[in-house]
């Protein structure tokens, strides 16, 4: 059958994929010769937003697809960059092209390729970021809300709402089955549960302002060396995480201020307050809508940089982190950082 396009590409989280995502699937597939996936939020840990890798996210994919159609399908990760949206259009840009070249076997022809996703839908803004492809819009099947269907999978009674789900069709038979099998058996299941039930408390708390509250956190990157300085989270959310030291604001304090103390209370860091800030070489804010569960947070993060030495200083974890340690910037895993952290290093350092 003739299809308009050599390659579709189809950008999303599919936290988790569902049946809205399955007939943008069906319909690239019917459009094109290739169907070029791209799995957002990336190299993330687990966490209520996202819950499943993207190798679980692929597998959910492809187990609703037959045998042909899994052939002409081709998945690969995303990373999100919240902070730099050109960099964001690069590594698209980049991914399809690595693609393309590798699967189209018409040389003397250019290929055609087609952008398709939910129009309507407000994550689908990326559909006018990518002029020199065509751009497929696809109504939004049923209104089916993958948030909606994260709250019900992490609610009270999660396997009699997969079997609502089911029933409904909003999870495609194959995911459904995936999901039963993630709640029943796999540990990450309980420790995102224990994260929702921490996290609905604290919002409980202030659950009878007129109006949800914005808090304001400070966070320190300290780098000295190649080394940025880390510390491992002790409580709910992130709990095991690594994470730049920082806290909340208090209301008598500067933002600086507030840096600083949290650094100090976080890792015994024993470097003199006036070294400190003279070695502060630039701050940021940073206000990602969803950077953290706990509602809506802005940071003031501070890039610190100490002089290189062969020593680096001594650092132990303290109040709110049961560890803080030196780590090689090489060495940094964004799987193992706390909300938006990794990308406020890079960031800060240039590289974001």
């Amino acid at each position: 059958m003739f299809k308009t396009y050599d390659f579709a590409v189809f950008i999303g989280r599919f936290q988790p994929f569902h049946a809205g995502h399955l007939k943008v699937v069906e319909e690239g597939l019917s459009r094109a010769e290739h169907l070029i996936v791209l799995i957002g939020s990336a190299f993330q840990p687990r966490n209520l937003r996202n819950p499943w890798t993207h190798e679980e996210r692929e597998a959910q994919i492809r187990a609703c697809l037959p045998a042909e159609d899994n052939r002409r399908l081709i998945c690969l990760p995303l990373m999100d960059v919240p902070y730099n949206d050109e960099l964001w259009v690069r590594n698209v840009q980049t991914s399809v092209n690595g693609i393309v070249t590798a699967h189209h076997s018409v040389p003397h022809k250019p290929p055609k390729i087609a952008l398709i996703g939910h129009r309507k839908d407000h994550t689908g803004f990326y559909l006018s970021l990518f002029p020199q492809w065509d751009s497929v819009g696809i109504g939004n099947f049923n209104g089916i809300s993958a948030t909606a269907i994260r709250e019900r999978i992490f609610s009270d009674n999660a396997t009699g709402q997969l079997h609502d789900l089911e029933e409904s069709r909003v999870l495609p038979p194959p995911v459904a089955q995936a999901l039963h099998s993630f709640v029943e058996a796999d540990p990450a299941y309980q420790a995102i549960r224990k994260e929702a039930e921490f996290v609905a408390k604290y919002k409980a708390s202030w659950a009878a302002a007129p109006y949800p509250p914005t808090h304001v956190t400070v966070d320190a990157v300290v780098v000295q060396s190649g080394h940025v300085l880390l510390v491992k989270r002790r409580a709910y959310p992130g709990r095991g995480l690594w994470a730049l030291p920082g806290g909340f604001v208090d209301p008598h304090e500067k933002l600086v201020d507030a840096c600083l103390r949290e650094l100090r209370e976080e890792t015994r860091l024993k470097v003199p307050a006036p070294v400190l800030k003279g070695s502060i070489r630039r701050q940021k804010v940073f206000d990602d809508p969803h950077r953290s569960a706990r509602g809506r947070t802005i940071t003031h993060a501070f890039y610190i940089e100490l002089e290189p030495n062969s020593q680096l200083p001594k650092v132990k974890g303290g109040d709110d982190a049961s560890h803080a340690k030196w780590v090689p910037l090489g060495a940094l895993n964004p799987r193992e950082m706390f909300e938006d952290h990794y990308a406020i290093i890079q960031s800060l350092m240039g590289a974001a």
